[in-house]
């Protein structure tokens, strides 16, 4: 059976996806002890942000990633559902982040080896370490990718994989 994947791309203002996106976020958390934001500060960020999502139509549609990104490409939120990770979706909504923006930005978590290692695999750089920057005391990293045009190039070089 195939499975047909929708990409939605949802503007700044509107709820679509917000319930399913915290839902997703939670069920991280849960198993990784990543994610750990607050529900309100996760839904009032959602809404100002631009979100691309990919999401298979089914009899109940199911979102299997998302990015939540600023005006200025910081991104916020990269979810990928567990059982959908391997297969580049996450790559791909960076891609997408890239493609609208002269410079991508975000935080991981320093424990968080996962996503240190999927950002560095991408050719984000660490640009300094923020001790105490979560609610919970915990410590961040912030990264960058792009500077001056290289980013296109970056971008085409995520997508040939």
């Amino acid at each position: 059976m195939s499975v047909n994947v929708d990409t939605r791309v949802i503007g700044p203002g509107n709820d679509d996806l917000v319930t399913e996106a915290w839902q997703l976020k939670e069920q991280i958390r849960r198993a990784e002890g990543v994610l750990k934001q607050r529900r309100d500060f996760f839904t009032d960020a959602y809404r100002r942000s631009t979100v691309q999502a990919f999401v298979a139509d089914g009899v109940e549609p199911e979102l299997m990633g998302f990015v939540a990104v600023r005006r200025d490409g910081y991104i916020l939120f990269l979810a990928v559902a567990p059982e959908h990770r391997g297969e580049d979706i996450g790559k791909k909504l960076v891609a997408r982040v890239a493609d609208d923006h002269r410079t991508v930005t975000c935080h991981a978590r320093t424990t968080n080896e996962n996503a240190l290692q999927f950002y560095e695999h991408l050719g984000f750089e660490v640009k300094r370490r923020i001790d105490n920057y979560y609610e919970d005391g915990g410590d961040a990293y912030y990264l960058k990718l792009g500077d001056d045009g290289g980013l296109t190039t970056r971008l085409q070089e995520i997508l040939r994989g």
